[in-house]
């Protein structure tokens, strides 16, 4: 299933019509025409069978044909995660963090950040594709970037881990972890994060946890921690 997205599209529509930019995708490179059918969701957990009543590659339009409600998971998955100083390498962890399955993401802020002016218009396009292209109904949900500091002093009621490289007493994240729970993961810059940040996570019920014997980048860690949440949600 070829899989698009529209965030304006919901229960009450009959009809909608795309942008000219998707319009153009569709008429012009897939080369769709009148009656053809196309998938769409609004990346809320719903998924519309439409159909196309008019094949303009300016403003393609359909008419909705079914809906289909998607469950939400039994557990959230929200990763905090310190921007990489090549962009690159944050671009691919969304990607792959998307096809895997993570809720809520937020660039983090820290002390040993090597870079801290971050623009997400980039960042939420990559997540719109993944999601696309792993025909998934939820889009998870991009943060604006956001210091330490202030983000640790969030409350929430999830079970909340920090992951870092000092040397002390850690459990590893898998066995840490509990099925259908919703979950806050930091994950540290290159430099990972300093001992005052550390200690700041702690003091606010953050939980210091082992990702492995390796050390890791930070796209890395990010991705092996949400494989394993994935993982022992699935079990």
């Amino acid at each position: 299933m070829q899989l698009f997205f529209n965030p304006t599209i919901n229960e009450n529509s009959d009809f909608f019509s795309f942008d000219k930019e998707e319009s153009k995708h569709i008429i012009k490179v897939l080369r769709k025409k009148d009656s053809d059918i196309l998938f769409v969701t609004n990346g809320l957990g719903i998924l519309f069978k439409t159909q196309i009543t008019l094949a303009s590659d300016s403003k393609c339009t359909v008419k909705i044909v079914s809906v289909e409600k998607t469950e939400p998971s039994k557990y959230s998955l929200h990763l905090a995660v310190a921007p990489t100083k090549m962009n690159e390498r944050y671009e691919w962890f969304l990607e792959k963090a998307t096809e895997i399955g993570v809720s809520e993401i937020t660039p983090l802020i820290c002390e040993h950040s090597e870079r801290k002016i971050i623009k997400t218009e980039r960042f939420d396009k990559i997540i719109q594709s993944a999601m696309k292209q792993s025909n998934q109904m939820y889009l998870p949900k991009l943060n604006t970037p956001i210091l330490f500091k202030d983000f640790i002093k969030i409350k929430n009621n999830d079970a909340k881990f920090i992951a870092h490289c000092e040397e002390n007493d850690k459990k590893s994240l898998k066995e840490s972890l509990k099925p259908n729970t919703n979950t806050t993961i930091l994950i540290g810059p290159e430099g990972d994060f300093s001992k005052k940040e550390i200690q700041m996570a702690l003091d606010n019920e953050y939980l210091p946890i082992s990702l492995g014997n390796s050390r890791l980048r930070t796209e890395t860690a990010a991705i092996i921690a949400c494989s394993q949440v994935a993982f022992v949600n699935e079990s």
